[in-house]
């Protein structure tokens, strides 16, 4: 579903047209991917919600391809006969050789072509491919890792129909295969080796060793030159896998990654420096009414806060008007996507919020998978009762109106006395008794397969944050993807993420990072790390990005234990900014949109796509790419009414008068400015000469700026909208 916002106002419409476009009239694009109609991880939304874009470039030459999943056909896909001629004996061809083809469009904005293949109707032939592949590459599969053995059953299925492809087109064709991920990346190794007429396009999101060398707690970054990679693959039972990756990368006529400093990694993992960057969008729609985000926010928070009720029922005693809601959200690595670092920022926010005695309450929601086998029963409960109460008071409410309705039909002031009757005061007695209990609201919504083992878990038993009503800071662990269809919190993720005020994501690895991308678009502020792609692109793009809402925390050159104070501090002057504050800030970030639209940062696609044609059919394409000179980069100022200085924005606490203030932000004039410093890309191939300069050296130097972070130090914007939206 594409994310709204708003326009008019809060538009840039600065991008010009790019005029640059090849004859694509006799090419045939296929975008193969094993999370084609298969929602695994953030690939899936890359390639989801670019096909639209794609679609529209393509036309009916767009096909994907990828596995074929039955119940994610049944509800995502139209299986139907394929109107290309060349396509339908291809895939006959295929069915009778003893495979399983499927043609179909997949059911998501643009509705592209998707051929699908079932795998496992063709495992007869793993074995032989198996040693067809040790015999033609030198790599060797083992039998116990099930991933790496549909890996292998793609790649040679998907090399089997590309081959077929080209054997069935009339005339020389002109084939362009773009191949994510490691998992489809045989298949490009493949149409290499049997030197099919196909320009390859390979992209990793994320490097396998890169992931695992996270994971481990290594000092990651500063010793990427240091690494022995077939030493660190081996031992960590993932050599076949990395060979796959590495081979995919050396075989590519182009090869992309999602971030500059991803390209930094696999330069020294992969031993390719990637040909372009290809940072990720999203599909951005636009509302016709200002401010409708705004409005949007205001409901959703409320959907919150009626949950936050139930869950903390019995000991409700902070002022859900002046709570801020904070969340996490991602696959469930601890380390890599930074819940360690932010439950102990967690705890030092609330040891501060204690001394300084804030009236204000954090609730920090943590929403990553893990193991379950069911729903809490406490959890349940609250839920429960918060209904039996509201039902209580709508019924002591309907009786209490007809009496009032009925007395001044006759013209007389009602008795307030006599407007409720003792049962309706046995009735409103029995729910308060109701909300008793004798123990602490619980921490996680569901029961834990892993308890005693799970990080979370065990980060909150030693740091003390155990939902207290001492504590100004409290914490729900949801261990579980969100759906509109839950019992006890139904709400959308889209829409969970609209209803609070910050999401935190201090990881430490993360190639991209959607969730902060996610954010923006809706005008939510977020904080993110120098050591993610989307941290680093927007640190690139905006002279001061926390005035816009984008909090970026260094991870890089500082320690752990400095990071954390840096995160918490981050953390604190968001609690203290007042209503108003975080409207005008929500309105900064939610004028990035357009930084972030696959309108715009489509276009490294386009370029990635042109250069491998031109590369592989060198007689009919010609493409050259824009010098990286030629062009300025984004600059997004600071904004004119933020205070110049942390002295200026002393005052700007929740009780201050802001009267004085009220002449200092002009919406429209600061929307103006942003419009007027909107300019083109940089270069659509940002990974130029000075990217390798950027390594960091052992003493945790850099040689070049590209990468590099200055911790922004917050300064709240001032607070003069009328709009009481919190």
């Amino acid at each position: 579903m594409p994310l709204s916002r708003s326009i008019s106002v809060t538009s840039l419409s600065g991008l010009d047209d790019w005029t640059e476009e090849l004859d694509l009239e006799d090419a045939v694009l296929f975008e193969i991917a094993w999370e084609v109609a298969n929602k695994v991880g953030g690939i899936y939304t890359v390639i989801q919600t670019k096909a639209r874009l794609t679609a529209e470039e393509w036309g009916e030459n767009y096909f994907l391809v990828g596995p074929y999943m039955e119940s994610n056909v049944r509800t995502q896909v139209e299986l139907i006969e394929p109107p290309s001629h060349v396509v339908k004996r291809t895939i006959d061809n295929m069915n009778s050789a003893g495979c399983k083809v499927h043609f179909g469009r997949w059911l998501i904005e643009g509705s592209p072509y998707v051929v699908l293949i079932d795998v496992g109707f063709t495992a007869w032939s793993l074995d032989r491919w198996k040693s067809e592949l040790w015999d033609s590459c030198g790599i060797g599969m083992p039998w116990f890792d099930r991933e790496a053995n549909d890996a292998v059953l793609f790649g040679f299925l998907t090399a089997w129909f590309l081959g077929e492809f080209a054997a069935q087109c009339d005339k020389p064709p002109h084939i362009l295969a773009h191949f994510h991920e490691w998992l489809a990346g045989l298949g490009l190794v493949l149409c290499r080796q049997r030197q099919l007429p196909v320009a390859t396009i390979f992209t990793t999101h994320a490097t396998l060793l890169g992931r695992y060398l996270c994971a481990a707690n290594v000092d990651f970054y500063n010793n990427l030159s240091n690494f022995n990679v077939d030493k660190e693959a081996g031992d960590r039972q993932i050599y076949h896998r990395y060979c796959l990756e590495r081979a995919a990368a050396h075989c590519a006529h182009i090869f992309t990654t999602v971030s500059q400093i991803t390209a930094i990694e696999a330069e020294h993992l992969l031993k390719r420096k990637p040909d372009v960057v290809t940072p990720n969008g999203l599909n951005v729609k636009k509302f016709s009414a200002t401010h409708e985000f705004q409005n949007l926010h205001a409901h959703s928070k409320a959907r919150i806060q009626e949950f936050v009720r139930g869950h903390f029922y019995g000991q409700l005693d902070f002022n859900l008007d002046k709570s801020v809601f904070l969340f996490i959200a991602g696959r469930y690595e601890f380390c890599n996507k930074g819940a360690d670092i932010f439950l102990e920022a967690l705890a030092r926010l609330n040891y501060l919020l204690r001394v300084k005695n804030s009236d204000v309450t954090v609730i920090a929601f943590f929403i990553m998978p893990a193991r379950t086998n069911n729903f809490n029963v406490e959890s349940l409960k609250g839920q429960a009762v918060r209904k039996q109460l509201w039902d209580t008071a709508q019924t002591v409410k309907e009786k209490f109106g007809k009496k009032l309705y009925e007395s001044l039909l006759v013209g007389q002031l009602p008795d307030v006395s006599k407007m409720l009757d003792k049962e309706d005061f046995t009735m409103m007695k029995r729910a308060i008794f109701s909300t008793q209990r004798q123990c602490q609201p619980p921490i996680c919504t569901h029961n834990m397969l892993d308890d005693g083992s799970d990080p979370i878990l065990n980060s909150l038993r030693r740091i003390g944050l155990f939902n207290s009503s001492a504590d100004r800071v409290k914490v729900i662990f949801h261990p579980e993807f969100l759906s509109s269809t839950s019992p006890l919190l139904p709400m959308d993720y889209e829409e969970f993420v609209r209803g609070c005020h910050l999401g935190v994501f201090p990881s430490y690895y993360e190639p991209w990072g959607y969730t902060p991308a996610e954010c923006t678009v809706m005008g939510i502020p977020s904080i993110s790390t120098n050591l993610s792609g989307f941290g680093c692109f927007m640190e690139e793009h905006i002279a001061d990005p926390s005035a816009y809402g984008v909090y970026i925390l260094d991870r890089r050159y500082r320690s752990v234990d400095e990071s954390c104070n840096q995160l918490t501090s981050f953390l604190l002057q968001f609690c203290q900014q007042s209503r108003r504050q975080r409207i005008i800030q929500r309105n900064r970030t939610e004028r990035l949109s357009d930084l972030l639209d696959w309108r715009y940062l489509g276009r490294y696609y386009i370029s990635a796509r042109y250069t491998a044609l031109t590369k592989a059919f060198p007689d009919t394409y010609c493409y050259e790419p824009q010098d990286p000179g030629s062009k300025k980069g984004f600059s997004y100022p600071r904004p004119a009414s933020i205070p110049p200085s942390p002295a200026l924005s002393r005052h700007s606490s929740p009780h201050h008068s802001d009267d004085d203030d009220r002449e200092r932000y002009d919406e429209d004039l600061e929307a103006e400015k942003d419009r007027l410093n909107f300019r083109q890309p940089s270069s659509l191939h940002p990974c130029n000469k000075n990217a390798s300069e950027s390594i960091p050296t052992s003493d945790g130097s850099s040689g070049a700026s590209s990468i590099t972070s200055t911790p922004s130090t917050i300064t709240s914007p001032p607070s003069s909208l009328s709009s009481e939206t919190n």
